[in-house]
């Protein structure tokens, strides 16, 4: 519980990393994060001393899809692990909506539908950010300190438009977690009822 309160109001914080190109590439400054690669190319891959992550995961923590898109391209390592045991795609699945973007979608939602139009460009985002990751060797299944897969994650937080990117790549529903749970029995506690139905194998 204590981790989802974090989670959502990480964007209302600056988090501050030790390792510069991880703050650049949380920061999506893709011109500094270019300078201190051509200084040393290296820092691709580095792993931030106080948190692991790497730059990649760091762009995928704040959802920087043109920042992923270009560590990528650069052949970015996507099976690192930082020090909660966790993949970049363990955090392209984590994504959610902030505090902020809550509060935006509740003022303007009666005003010419505008806070829908923003849920929608943000659910757009986590879709095209959970893309990229899944079109490289990422481990699908890959468990961190919890004992949660990304679609373990997915189903937390009801991103209903990712659990099909998931399991198009032959993710794992059987997996239980350290609270002994799978993805459908995350789904079916929180009563989301349309991800059960996509968990649900055919009889």
């Amino acid at each position: 519980m204590h981790e989802l309160v974090y989670e959502v109001t990480l964007h209302a914080t600056i988090c501050l990393f030790p390792q510069p190109i991880c703050q650049a590439a949380y920061d999506n400054d893709l011109q500094k994060v270019y300078h201190i690669l051509k200084e040393d190319a290296k820092t691709l891959n580095v792993q931030d001393e106080e948190s692991g992550d790497t730059p990649i995961i760091a762009a995928c923590r704040c959802g920087n899809i043109q920042m992923v898109k270009y560590l990528l391209d650069l052949k970015a390592d996507v099976a690192i692990r930082n020090k909660k045991q966790r993949t970049c795609l363990h955090y392209a699945a984590k994504r959610t909506f902030s505090f902020l973007d809550y509060l935006m979608i509740a003022i303007l939602m009666p005003i010419l539908l505008i806070g829908y139009l923003i849920l929608e460009d943000k659910q757009r985002k986590n879709v095209k950010l959970m893309n990229l990751v899944l079109n490289t060797k990422v481990e699908v299944d890959a468990v961190d300190y919890q004992g949660n897969t990304g679609l373990h994650y997915v189903c937390q937080r009801k991103s209903h438009r990712l659990v099909p990117l998931l399991l198009e790549k032959k993710a794992d529903i059987s997996i239980k977690n350290k609270e002994d749970e799978t993805p459908l029995d995350i789904a079916r506690r929180l009563q989301f009822k349309k991800i059960v139905t996509m968990l649900k194998k055919p009889d």
